[in-house]
């Protein structure tokens, strides 16, 4: 039997490397077949919305292109919108649903398109989904189809928070967290059974501040009447839709939210007569996003340094199909800012944000890296995505300029922490935890069995507190507002772009492209001078990533070397003795009392 498991294991660690060298040749004869820039055709820039969508890129993999950025694609339509070869574009439009923010960015792309009076066909297989977003990204093309068969079930924004406080105290568990302060909610899905005044008032500021976003811009881009004052302008017409939804197709098109009924077939064949109109060839054909390249300019240096996902110590993750979760590593950010403060060819530094929070440690790092930058001589503007939050907000806080998007969620200065502890859970069920310590009560802090003692909790509530004083005089000095006003202000409550900016949070309304505007404004370069965008770290180059491969499969030999130290254990040896046993003699149930427990 061990014979035979160490023939086994070696036969799948073989099998293992083949695969692993064969499809390696696959990638290496693709890299060399892939086309270049130079063979690119195609006039009409086509564009498709219906797939996965990240904030930013980390390059191209060895497995081929990630998902796209939207950072990317804002950058490529600027450079289309003066390209003279590029005459229209296409969009198959998302019909459910997109994120605010980037649905908003992506709006402003097409504007800048539609400026340099180049027309804007977009498709959608219905507008399915209740969220304005989908088609407010879209709102600004000059014909909008849809298949005559969907639907129009726009009907406004909603949010659900779901609440464990009643399943914890059911099971008679212990959720204790510390709230810097009561606008910091995430916890109280753990401590309450229901919203507190405080969290339903934030949660409403929120969607309606997103729904009035929403409103304004499509009924600006589709000519509907709107009143005509105050923060709370709303489309008489638009909300009306809105409020009696869904409607069909002939309905959206009858109140000028639709120009065209029809399919996808037929939209495409359309635009590429209107372009063959507009030039007076028969030439037109489609070009992908994908392969219509970034502009590249022999101008002044910026830097682009970009983050995504939740905060960390360490290093940046992404664009690894192994560790494909996205995070921001407070040393390749941080090292990335010294490398562009130190290059006297920057002129510049833009940091993108797409973040909801994370280690505080982390955002301080990261905080650290940004003001030596600016001790350096170089201006430093943000860019914040969707979310620029908590830890996203203190990493931002003392940049020259911060820039948002007013459908950006950003604020949530404040800080939480607790546990839940389930020693009581446990002895429902006759499970037991012992523990041995040496030092002081503080080791138990972050037990999941024992709930705080009095003296305990208020030792972590302090740990708290230092962390919240320091975040809030991080932003009170970069933002250069009053401490006091900014503990008044934060409390941990999360706020739009647009909200964010009344209140002195946040500089600016707009996306990518005017942040880099901003930072050559700021490092006197002339409005119409043409820019190199660089990121910071630069990608990883083809064998940087191959021998990140490599590392994930020596992780897999080792792993296949633990199997076979566990195949030669004495257990595993009598647990496949007793089970051979059992095989053999299946009528005699009494055979399955003697096969071992492992623990």
């Amino acid at each position: 039997m061990r014979q035979f498991f160490i023939t086994v294991l070696g036969t799948v660690a073989g099998l293992f490397v083949t695969v692993f060298l064969f499809f390696l040749l696959l990638i290496m004869i693709g890299l060399a077949a892939a086309p270049s820039d130079k063979d690119v055709r195609g006039n009409i820039l086509d564009i498709d919305l219906r797939g996965s969508m990240t904030d930013q890129s980390s390059g191209d993999t060895l497995f081929g292109q990630q998902a796209p950025a939207l950072t990317d694609i804002v950058r490529k339509i600027d450079r289309a919108a003066g390209d003279k070869k590029i005459k229209a574009m296409f969009i198959r439009a998302n019909s459910y649903g997109m994120s605010p923010a980037r649905a908003e960015e992506f709006r402003l792309a097409l504007l800048t398109f539609k400026q340099a009076g180049k027309p804007i066909v977009v498709h959608a297989q219905g507008f399915e989904g209740i969220s304005p977003f989908n088609y407010m990204a879209v709102s600004a093309a000059d014909d909008i189809w849809i298949q005559d068969t969907a639907g129009f079930s726009i009907a406004g924004v909603r949010a659900e928070v779901g609440f464990y406080g009643g399943v914890i105290d059911k099971y008679d568990a212990k959720a204790d967290f510390i709230q810097f302060h009561e606008y910091k909610n995430a916890a109280n899905s753990y401590t309450q059974s229901a919203m507190t005044d405080a969290h339903r008032e934030s949660m409403s500021s929120l969607i309606g501040s997103l729904y009035d976003s929403a409103v304004v811009n499509i009924s600006t881009d589709r000519g509907l009447d709107t009143n005509s004052s105050g923060l709370d302008v709303r489309a008489a017409r638009l909300v009306q839709i809105f409020n009696t939804a869904p409607h069909s197709a002939e309905f959206a098109k009858d109140v000028g939210l639709i120009d065209t009924l029809g399919h996808y077939h037929a939209a495409r064949e359309h635009v590429k007569t209107l372009v063959n109109t507009l030039t007076g060839e028969d030439t037109s054909d489609f070009l992908s996003l994908d392969d219509y390249s970034l502009p590249y300019n022999s101008g002044p240096l910026i830097a682009l340094i970009g983050g995504e996902g939740a905060i960390m110590t360490g290093s940046s993750s992404g664009g690894n199909p192994f560790a494909p979760n996205l995070t921001i590593g407070s040393d390749t950010i941080s090292s990335a800012l010294t490398k562009a403060a130190d290059d006297e060819k920057v002129k510049a530094i833009v940091m993108r944000i797409d973040s909801g929070g994370g280690s505080a440690i982390a955002s301080d790092q990261m905080w650290d890296a940004v003001n030596r930058a600016k001790e350096a001589g170089k201006p430093v503007i943000v860019s914040m995505g969707q979310y620029a939050a908590s830890g996203g907000y203190y990493m931002a806080a003392n940049a020259d300029t911060i820039v948002a998007m007013p459908t950006t969620l950003t604020g949530s200065i404040g800080v939480l922490g607790g546990k839940v502890a389930l020693k009581d859970t446990y002895s429902k069920i006759g499970y037991n935890v012992e523990s041995v310590s040496v030092g002081g009560d503080y080791t138990a802090v972050f037990s999941s069995d024992e709930p705080w003692t009095a003296q305990l909790r208020e030792k972590f509530r302090s740990s708290m507190e230092d962390i919240y004083v320091d975040f809030t005089t991080r932003v009170s000095e970069g933002r250069s507002i009053p401490l006091a006003r900014v503990q008044e202000l934060s409390k941990g409550r999360v706020w739009t772009g647009a909200q964010a900016k009344e209140i002195g949070l946040v500089d600016e309304l707009g996306g990518l492209i005017r942040a880099i505007e901003i930072a050559k404004e700021a490092a006197d370069i002339d409005a119409d001078t043409k820019v190199r965008i660089r990121k910071f770290p630069r990608p990883l180059t083809t064998a940087e990533q191959f021998e990140q491969m490599l590392n994930v499969s020596m992780d897999m030999g080792a792993d296949i070397q633990t199997l076979s130290q566990i195949a030669n254990s004495p257990e595993l040896r009598a647990l496949l003795k007793a089970r051979a046993a059992v095989n053999m003699n299946t009528q005699d149930h009494s055979l399955i009392a003697t096969i071992p427990v492992i623990k």
